[in-house]
């Protein structure tokens, strides 16, 4: 398994993790005391503000930012792209995405948008690689 491969994994738990960062807190607290409400985790989780709300956000994101990132490093990998360019690359973006989740969870938008940005460059350029194949 290569390391382009492997990220395939950290990204899909990233969104776990940012389901954990908006419910964490509350998890311990009943819901009649405003904490985690299981049975209707939408509902609580469109009360809440500030960092929880961003946490729920992020995490969408992370899911949606999951199937392009799998294709790109699949395609790549099936075209006969493997070696350290698709790898370091793959590793950017994870590295790029948890970053954006930090600036998404802190409210930082313009920054969180750049990287974003960045990410998606990183994933399009594993997309191309086979292209450019030698």
């Amino acid at each position: 398994m290569t390391i382009a491969l492997f990220c395939i994994l950290l990204a899909a738990i990233m969104p776990i993790v940012c389901a954990g960062l908006a419910k964490g807190r509350d998890m311990n607290v009943s819901h009649k005391d405003g904490g985690y409400d299981n049975r209707n985790p939408r509902e609580w989780i469109a009360k809440q503000q500030g960092y929880k709300k961003w946490a729920q956000s992020a995490q969408e994101n992370c899911w949606e930012a999951l199937p392009f990132f799998a294709a790109a490093v699949i395609v790549s990998h099936m075209l006969g792209v493997i070696g350290w360019l698709p790898n370091a690359l793959a590793v950017a973006f994870i590295m790029l995405r948890v970053i954006y989740v930090a600036f998404y969870v802190t409210g930082k938008q313009r920054q969180r948008s750049l990287v974003w940005m960045a990410a998606f460059f990183v994933n399009i350029a594993i997309f191309l690689l086979p292209l450019f194949r030698a």
